[in-house]
């Protein structure tokens, strides 16, 4: 069996798509880039909450937070046409049931390098003083998932990399050095070989982990609703998350040009391990999965005891996606990378991330020597 690439790269996201051009920066390497959609950055580079984090969501995961901070400024300094810093955002302390003060949440901002201020009172008066210890200030952006897709679309055409949109990744397989990618497209079907192949597919990781044989990664799943909403007037060009436990965000979603709003108890709408069902379910939907009703009553309901202006929230649409995390996050909240070599095959790496800025990360991870799993 000869090679037909260098790199294969399965999975058109966001990491999927950066892994393709970092690897295609040897003019002469042969990398093609696989995705089952018919455009890229169509699942869970879309369907989130478009935030650009500073740091300041992981209060109690320090690492996630100083590494958030450190790729915030490399983000908006690379993709500054994909970038919206107009918002201005606020983060808010819930007086009960949060698992941070105030105190410590300006502690954690200072440890980290984040700039952080007490709101001005116009925006602290919005809230609920009863219910929110205090508001502040704080340094994030959005971003266009629709600009950042036409703008990687560019960078690969340029950099050379084959791209393969509406096909799926069937199943690999190992043959001594080199692993064969077997594809399938309405068009035809194809094997792909080469000493490498990235598994990037995000929810469906262990389809192409199980299809070699090979033992699955633990991940968590949830089927997640995300609600577009006109939000108030009073947060028209404002971002608010409301923090730290059971609580929610409304943020600019410039893909459409509305706010997105979510909520950590209404949100999720199950919940499963892989090992539960064998594998995730499909990903980004256009409508309600079979049997889920939107809950987008009970987020705004719940959000109107912080911040009564929630009650003029303009309902449009739920997006539907699954979310998947590392089960050993479940405590503290952070979003480490997962990069997954299995000894018995290392060509075959399996990366995911959880937000679109720490796509640094596992760009500077992938040269070095790792064991069998890593998470940064």
């Amino acid at each position: 069996m000869h090679a037909t690439h260098d790199t294969i790269v399965v999975g058109g996201g966001f990491y999927g798509v950066a892994i393709a051009l970092e690897r295609a920066r040897d003019a002469r390497a042969r990398v093609v880039l696989v995705e089952r959609e018919a455009t890229l950055l169509a699942g869970a580079s879309l369907i989130n909450q478009a935030r650009v984090h500073g740091g300041y969501h992981y209060p109690r995961s320090f690492l996630t937070g100083v590494r958030s901070r450190r790729n915030f400024h490399r983000f908006l300094r690379d993709y500054p046409d994909c970038v919206d810093t107009s918002t201005a955002t606020f983060y808010a302390i819930a007086r009960q049931f949060s698992k941070v003060t105030a105190r410590q949440f300006v502690e954690f901002c200072r440890r980290i390098g984040a700039p952080v201020d007490v709101a001005p009172p116009d925006v602290r008066t919005l809230f609920d003083r009863d219910a929110v210890e205090e508001v502040f200030r704080v340094e994030e952006a959005s971003f266009d998932a629709n600009k950042l897709r036409d703008r990687l679309v560019g960078a690969l055409h340029e950099a050379g990399v084959e791209v393969a949109t509406a096909t799926t990744a069937v199943r690999a397989a190992r043959h001594n050095a080199l692993f064969a990618v077997h594809t399938r497209s309405a068009r035809d079907e194809r094997v792909l070989v080469a000493p490498e192949v990235f598994n990037c597919t995000y929810a469906h990781l262990n389809r192409l982990i199980r299809s070699a044989g090979l033992r699955p990664v633990p991940l968590k799943h949830e089927l997640a609703e995300l609600a577009l909403v006109d939000p108030p007037a009073a947060l028209r060009e404002r971002a608010v998350t409301v923090m730290c436990g059971p609580f929610f965000s409304i943020t600019p979603w410039p893909a459409m040009g509305s706010h997105v709003l979510s909520h950590v108890r209404y949100t999720p709408h199950a919940a499963w391990l892989s090992s539960d069902r064998g594998d995730s379910a499909d990903g980004a939907t256009a409508g309600p999965p079979l049997g889920a009703a939107t809950r987008v009553s009970a987020m705004i309901a719940d959000a109107r005891r912080f911040l009564p202006c929630m009650a003029e929230s303009k309902y449009r649409r739920s997006l539907w996606a699954v979310k998947t995390v590392l089960p050993l996050n479940e405590v503290d909240d952070g979003r480490p990378i997962l990069l997954h070599r299995d000894p018995l095959s290392p060509g075959l790496v399996s990366v995911m991330g959880s937000k679109i800025d720490n796509v640094y990360d596992i760009l500077e991870m992938l040269d070095r020597p790792t064991g069998e799993e890593a998470a940064c």
